[in-house]
């Protein structure tokens, strides 16, 4: 009897001790497949990188960029996006771009460039004038880049009769060298002309809805400029600059003009003090600025950025100039009282000066060295039908 309960004890202890070393490869395996959800092995750079596989998936990706975009968030979240997260590795194979040699004359620390105008603003902004920058520094910077920049203009009703003159003289004197999209947007389709484009130069068409007032037309830009942003522009370019198209190319324009997003100063206000602005000043529109406020009068015609950037700038006045017609306010200056607001806000990092806006009849001030987009001269009352202006009036008279 003793030998034989002597064996089922050691039976018993062997098969506790089976069970127990079954228990422990169940939770090694169990911890393993855990750790291995959440990391992946990246062979290019041999290490091991933590986050869910899935969500770097190109479609996720997208969806990230689409949500970060509708909520008008600057910067991505790290999991969607883990090129904002670079472990050592990673940032020593960034590929590093350097200019070749060039000869110029040397920039003088102790001697602007110009002292007859500012140059910069409090917020470190570049305001951009003539003798401000070298171009073919700024050409050979972003040709390594290999930037592609679209460009947009709304050719409604009658103002097709302007893409010709307007694509010509783009063609002659915008972003020469550099990679173009033109982007036309038009309810007549069938009058917008065959214009023969540059290499790496394209035109496309972009049909849209025609409105009674050309207050509705000019307010409907900054709709339409959002949608296609997100659409169809942020697989397509890498900066937008949207203009007026009743308006001709005169002199240089370039590179110079590109940043995260910039504005233009008016014309008719660039020596103004603010209470000669032409805000919106009734407290009960979203475009309210007070008289104490303001920095400059930007013009509504000429804007632009990055794609995410110009995506925000409209997105924000499309839905504020929607808030307002819902309490049936419209702003005394359209688009451009909503842009003004969101400038103020929002300061743009670079400022063009009026060089870069400009109407003839006002002459030729002796600070403005070069008149490089000007305005094409035309009878307002006849291309808009109708021109309404509700009571009020500028106090310059050009636009």
């Amino acid at each position: 009897m003793l030998p034989a309960l002597l064996l089922t004890m050691q039976l018993d202890r062997l098969k506790m001790c089976i069970e127990r070393k079954w228990r422990c490869i169940l939770i090694y395996i169990t911890v393993f497949l855990l750790i291995s959800s959440f990391c992946w092995y990246n062979p290019k750079i041999n290490t091991w990188r933590s986050g869910f596989t899935f969500l770097h998936h190109p479609l996720f990706r997208n969806q990230g960029m689409e949500a970060q975009l509708c909520q008008g968030r600057s910067t991505m979240n790290p999991v969607t996006n883990p090129s904002h997260v670079k472990p050592l590795e990673q940032l020593d194979q960034l590929e590093q771009v350097s200019l070749e040699r060039m000869l110029y004359v040397k920039p003088d620390a102790m001697r602007p460039p110009r002292s007859d105008v500012s140059m910069m603003t409090p917020w470190f902004a570049p305001i951009v004038w003539d003798g401000s920058f070298n171009i073919d520094i700024l050409n050979a910077q972003f040709h390594l880049k290999n930037v592609r920049i679209g460009l947009t203009v709304f050719a409604i009703k009658k103002y097709t009769v302007f893409v010709q003159t307007f694509i010509n003289t783009a063609e002659k004197f915008l972003m020469v060298g550099h990679k173009v999209n033109y982007y036309i947007f038009t309810d007549r389709v069938g009058d917008i002309p065959n214009i023969t484009l540059g290499e790496g130069r394209h035109m496309f068409i972009l049909e849209v809805p025609s409105y009674k007032r050309w207050q509705e037309v000019s307010m409907r830009r900054m709709e339409m400029i959002r949608d296609h942003s997100l659409r169809r522009f942020i697989n397509e370019v890498d900066y937008l600059v949207c203009v007026d198209v009743d308006m001709e190319f005169s002199d240089h324009v370039g590179v110079e003009i590109l940043s995260d997003v910039f504005g233009t100063l008016h014309p008719g206000f660039y020596g103004s003090s603010r209470d000669h602005f032409t805000y919106e000043r009734r407290p009960e529109s979203t475009a309210y600025i007070p008289r104490d406020e303001g920095d400059f009068y930007y013009a509504g015609g000429y804007f632009g950025g990055t794609v995410e950037d110009v995506y925000k700038l409209t997105n924000f006045c499309h839905d504020a100039m929607m808030m307002d017609r819902e309490n049936h306010i419209e702003a005394i200056w359209h688009d451009e009282s909503y842009l003004n607001k969101y400038f103020l806000y929002h300061k743009p990092t670079k400022i063009l000066s009026p060089e870069y806006l400009w109407d003839n009849h006002a002459g030729v001030p002796a600070f403005l060295k070069r008149r490089r987009f000007i305005a094409v001269t035309k009878n307002h009352n006849a291309i808009r039908n109708k021109r309404a202006l509700l009571g009020h009036s500028r106090n310059k008279k050009y636009f």
